[in-house]
């Protein structure tokens, strides 16, 4: 799971990443005409799986949840049977899914031979570097969507999300060959629900998002994290206030311009 510095460099550095022009896109509009922002959750320990839930149902918001099969606070796994009520509430209100690699996989670099270095960290393979084909790669976001589909009747949408944020060329290639296609989320849609709590407390971290949150963002948090004291997800009802506030509606990535992707 989210544990120690190595991970908060890492999406640190990822939300350096997503800098890019992309966002500079206009914005598609809701129905109402007003410019939405898109919000998501990965998949982590589920300690805040329910709040999260019963937030977005309280203001009639639609989020996009990338899902990997992660250790839960239950001491079972985020996409074991026991999580299916929780997964088959979602699907019936209307939120969107991908995957997040089944052993949340951390991309480590291309490799040799048109492969990719990767670190499982979940699995029989978990914490060995492995180099893997494109068909090995596409095996592996395939199998999310297996398990979903047992158990909730459903697919996932056609949507992948990188752990850590880290790819290249070669990785989102291999994405789009397997029929996936990749996002990361935008540099002040990075909530900082892995930063420690004692330096980046609930109240600073919602004061940013309201400050910075513009049209067409996309919101990264997670649906628990081992490592931070101060769970952020109370914030989320307070944010979406805010953001509505300001004139913003949410939407699923269903929905999120192709054009602006990677």
């Amino acid at each position: 799971m989210r544990r120690g510095n190595e991970r908060v460099r890492v999406l640190i550095a990822a939300s350096l990443v997503w800098s890019t022009p992309v966002w500079a896109n206009p914005p598609a509009t809701c129905p109402d005409g007003r410019a939405p922002i898109y919000l998501t959750f990965d998949t982590g320990s589920e300690s805040q799986a329910e709040l999260i839930h019963d937030v977005l149902q309280k203001h009639h918001v639609k989020a996009t949840f990338f899902l990997a099969n992660e250790k839960s606070v239950r001491g079972d796994w985020s996409l074991d049977a026991s999580w299916a009520p929780y997964w088959k509430t979602l699907v019936r209100e209307g939120h969107a899914f991908g995957t997040h690699t089944f052993d949340h996989v951390y991309f480590r670099g291309d490799d040799g031979a048109g492969r990719v270095r990767v670190r499982p960290q979940f699995g029989v393979h978990g914490g060995q570097m492995l180099s893997w084909t494109p068909a090995q790669y596409c095996t592996e976001l395939d199998r999310v969507d297996q398990r979903f589909e047992a158990m909730t009747g459903v697919s996932i949408d056609r949507f992948w999300r990188a752990p850590g944020g880290k790819i290249s060329p070669r990785l989102i290639a291999f994405g789009k060959a397997c029929g996936y296609r990749h996002f990361g989320w935008s540099p002040a849609g990075f909530l900082g629900d892995e930063l420690p709590s004692d330096r980046y407390p609930n109240d600073m971290l919602l004061e940013r998002a309201l400050k910075s949150l513009k049209a067409g963002d996309i919101v990264l948090a997670h649906l628990g994290i081992w490592s931070r004291q101060e769970p952020l997800a109370p914030i989320l009802d307070p944010l979406i206030s805010g953001l509505e506030a300001r004139g913003h509606c949410f939407a699923t990535l269903r929905d999120y311009p192709a054009e602006r992707a990677s």
